[in-house]
């Protein structure tokens, strides 16, 4: 099979005069061919501010609606508004306040798409831009209100279909939304936005591979958001590509040499590259955790030794290797006869009690529920979603089959950190999370 031919970034930048929306259109299908692209660009942008110091009058403000695009697509959005803002016209105008958006900064942007629209950029696509900025805002009424009177544009606009699916996103009508992501990358497969929507969203719901497939996609597609570069990063780690991980993370700190975050995932990742990794130790370790889980109601245990672990509130046989015999003796009506029932269950599993305390946990910290007010019980029962953790977090949450917030705080930080790809970063976040709501893990 023969190789399509690579585009000219320079006879397309830096030879041909004039820089329109064609000039556009083509710099994103060169940069989706991939393999040397993006270095080429890199290089043209050298080119373009030499041309633009030995330039004078109109040529220079021509030379800066260059550099301007191309440092946007290269995600250098700082570089790209401030060489905008030296050039003219409806389409510098245009791109500044799609930069100035990607920065948050919404007043300017309103304005810079203003004047777009008076320099004759098309209408519809600079009032899809305004409604995407109120949303961003919180103003959703406005928003809809923006979109209600595009409507006509629904039979064929993927920008459309984008803004009013971000609307739904936002009031929590995911399948609405989707159903709006859907339609729109029928009209556009290579809208980034849409992508990176249909990519969290299989993220979200655990569909690994579609969502890895989506924000691949992504990648093809540049203005490339951050988000996809963490997001697909997490994805690559927990398939254990970790060079393809590391990749994504220094491509986030190439636009940005100072997000501390990419930094420290980064060096998990790294760190994972060395990391000795065992199936069958892993198998062992997951066959003990089960067995931990069982719940002592599975066994025919006496009248009189049930009701006693029902008052101490232990529920399984991990809670029986957290307390002594000592400890089950002192409970009233709990005597010699119960305890060596215990035991002998303890003994057939392989297990005895007070393990853990042997190994390592001195005492019993765990939340216990008869101890709390109805109030706090009832932030014990939140949901894991409702902590609003990062993707790699929540991902390390549902490996380990913690669903409620109860059962975060009755796990210890190394109990986490053997979790694979929960490194010190995810740690920090779930100790911060937890401390918002007057919590900590078990042992901290």
């Amino acid at each position: 099979m023969v190789e399509p031919m690579l585009i000219d970034l320079k006879a397309l930048l830096v030879e041909r005069e004039d820089c329109d929306a064609g000039t556009v259109s083509k710099l994103r299908e060169a940069l989706a061919q991939g393999g040397t692209q993006y270095r080429t660009l890199r290089e043209v942008t050298e080119v373009i501010k030499k041309k633009i110091e030995s330039a004078s009058g109109a040529a220079v403000k021509r030379w800066h609606l260059k550099l301007g695009i191309a440092s946007f697509f290269l995600g250098y959005v700082q570089q790209a508004v401030d060489h905008l803002r030296q050039s003219e016209g409806a389409l510098a105008n245009f791109y500044l306040g799609r930069a100035l958006v990607s920065r948050r900064e919404f007043d300017e942007a309103l304005k810079a798409y203003d004047k777009a629209e008076k320099s004759g950029y098309n209408a519809n696509q600079v009032q899809l831009q305004r409604a995407g900025i109120y949303r961003q805002k919180g103003d959703l009424h406005q928003a809809h209100a923006i979109l209600n009177k595009l409507a006509e544009l629904s039979s064929h606009s993927a920008e459309y279909h984008f803004q009013l699916a971000s609307c739904h996103l936002a009031e929590g009508e995911r399948l609405t939304a989707i159903d709006h992501l859907e339609k729109a990358e029928k009209y556009d497969p290579a809208h980034t936005g849409v992508l990176f929507q249909l990519a969290h969203a299989n993220d979200l719901a655990g569909n690994d591979e579609e969502a890895i497939g989506f924000y691949e996609r992504c990648l093809k597609h540049p203005p490339i958001h951050v988000g996809v570069l963490k997001n697909l990063g997490v994805l690559y780690e927990d398939h254990e590509k970790y060079d393809k991980a590391v990749e994504c993370y220094r491509r986030v700190l190439t636009g940005d040499p100072t997000d501390e975050q990419a930094r420290l995932f980064l060096k998990d990742s790294q760190a994972s590259q060395t990391m000795y990794y065992s199936p069958e130790e892993e198998h062992t370790f997951n066959r003990f955790s089960q067995v931990l889980e069982i719940s002592v109601t599975d066994f025919e245990l006496s009248v009189r030794s049930r009701n006693c672990l029902k008052k101490m509130n232990i529920k399984t046989l991990g809670d029986l290797t957290r307390i002594s015999e000592q400890q089950l003796l002192s409970s009233k009506n709990f005597g010699e006869t119960s305890l060596e029932e215990i035991k002998e269950i303890m003994t057939s599993k392989g297990l005895r009690l007070g393990q853990s305390l042997e190994e390592g946990t001195p005492t019993d910290t765990r939340y216990r529920p008869q101890q709390l007010s109805e109030q706090e019980q009832a932030v014990l029962n939140k949901s894991i979603s409702d902590l609003n953790l990062s993707v790699r977090a929540r991902k390390c949450m549902n490996r380990l089959g913690i669903n409620m917030v109860g059962d975060l705080v009755n796990r210890t930080a190394d109990e986490l950190l053997e979790s694979k790809n929960f490194g010190i970063t995810s740690l920090s976040e779930v100790r911060e999370k937890l401390s918002q709501l007057g919590l900590t893990l078990r042992g901290d």
